[in-house]
């Protein structure tokens, strides 16, 4: 893959309705997966489990970048291959996470900025330098009483962008990732100012620091009903709500918008792309960059056990291939069942 530029890469990781697979859990998240499926979180069973994924045959012509923690990016799979030189040999592109977590916003209560800025651009430097094409930095909204605040919103926002210009000029796409939380019982109605406000704020610092967006990725919600609202919007209104908040505050020029699952089921969060590329209009191409929507059943089949790999590996081929069929707006329900 001869790619040279940012926007040759970023064009690379969502063409032909390729995604991203987010394997980017930090350790502790990884913990709490494990648990769920009575696995010990130990580094070699971590190992284990991303090696099955990326070894997968739903890699190819599925998945055009691979989001990685920094264990993972360093790590060699049990015959000693680099797992990012799997990924490249997969015909995909290995990517970093590049922020440090969540830190609690002075005076906002029930708010958070995500840090990582001090020593990030050598550590950029030092990922350039082991392969990784693009990067990832999440940003947290919540909706609640009185929240969010502009503070909150802006200092978020301020940070991805400070962020996605060192990622660019250390040769690396960013992925800015605003992610308003499906928590509570907002309306669809709620969902959509806030991802409004984020988006906005977003773009003009993008702008103000002199980013290039045909270089970067965009990875938001979708604009949903909170998760305990009592009245959960319908497939077609999550798709029209979440394109028109789009097409009414992020620029043509960029080159994909990459969903987040969010804590959706996984068929759930394929329907939602689904519908929105079938309704079409749009300038960029829409995506999917999911972590547990993609490998929920997979790690269930898995369970730490060897025997199980090539059945998890099923599973995983068959979700990266119904989010392609999303992607270019062909899937349809029944096609989960063959």
């Amino acid at each position: 893959m001869s790619l040279q530029t940012i926007e040759e890469i970023a064009a690379f990781i969502v063409a032909d309705g390729k995604g991203i697979l987010a394997a980017d859990e930090s350790n502790p998240t990884c913990g709490k997966r494990f648990d769920s499926i009575g696995v010990a979180s130990t580094e070699e069973n971590r190992r284990d489990y991303r090696e099955m994924l990326f070894r997968s045959a739903g890699m190819q012509e599925n998945i055009g970048g691979v989001i990685l923690f920094d264990e993972t990016i360093k790590q060699e799979a049990a015959d000693g291959t680099l797992l990012r030189d799997i990924i490249s040999a997969q015909g995909a592109l290995p990517g970093i996470k590049v922020d440090k977590g969540l830190e609690p916003i002075e005076d906002c209560p029930g708010e958070t900025v995500t840090v990582g800025l001090d020593g990030l651009n050598a550590r950029l430097q030092d990922y350039a330098a082991m392969g990784a094409k693009f990067t990832k930095w999440r940003a947290v909204i919540n909706i609640g009483a009185g929240i969010p605040t502009d503070k909150c919103i802006d200092l978020n926002m301020q940070a991805l962008a400070d962020y996605a210009k060192l990622a660019q000029d250390n040769g690396m796409v960013p992925i800015v990732e605003p992610e308003v939380l499906m928590d509570g019982d907002h309306s669809i109605d709620d969902c959509y100012a806030v991802t409004e406000r984020s988006l906005k704020s977003l773009f003009l610092h993008l702008e103000k620091n002199g980013v290039n967006i045909q270089g970067t990725l965009l990875k938001p919600n979708m604009v949903t009903s909170g998760k305990d609202c009592a009245e959960q919007a319908s497939v077609e209104e999550v798709a029209h709500k979440t394109l028109e908040c789009l097409t009414s505050n992020v620029p043509e020029q960029l080159p994909g918008i990459t969903f987040l699952s969010g804590g959706q089921s996984d068929v759930l969060a394929t329907a939602h792309l689904a519908a929105m590329n079938k309704i079409g209009g749009f300038p960029w191409k829409l995506s999917f960059s999911y972590g547990r929507a993609l490998q929920a059943s997979a790690l269930v089949a898995w369970s730490g056990k060897s025997e199980n790999v090539a059945t998890a590996q099923g599973a995983f081929t068959h979700r990266a291939k119904m989010n392609k069929l999303a992607a270019t707006g062909a899937w349809t329900e029944a096609l989960e069942d063959q």
